[in-house]
């Protein structure tokens, strides 16, 4: 893999980690709305720390597939998931 492929990579991997990551901790307001019962945003939405929880997480996941994609276990040039051998 490429630095390029592994920098597109991590990129995908972090914004779906981010998704994932982002309800980690986060009340509601205490308070809704009287009139619709709405509470909105959650008062403290502490984005730094999900950013670097975000950064960490996706960071793991990457190497793990870094890990998979070098490694001979998953190969379609050889092993049981290539192609068959023109005689």
């Amino acid at each position: 893999m490429g630095w390029f492929t592994g920098l597109v990579l991590y990129v995908l991997i972090w914004w779906v980690a981010l998704f994932a990551v982002l309800p980690w901790g986060i009340r509601p307001q205490a308070h809704p709305d009287p009139a619709s019962g709405w509470r909105g945003a959650p008062e403290h939405p502490r984005l730094l720390k999900t950013l670097i929880a975000t950064t960490i997480v996706a960071g793991m996941i990457w190497l793990g597939a870094y890990w998979l994609i070098t490694s001979p276990y998953l190969s379609f040039r050889h092993g049981w998931l290539a192609m068959p051998a023109h005689n």
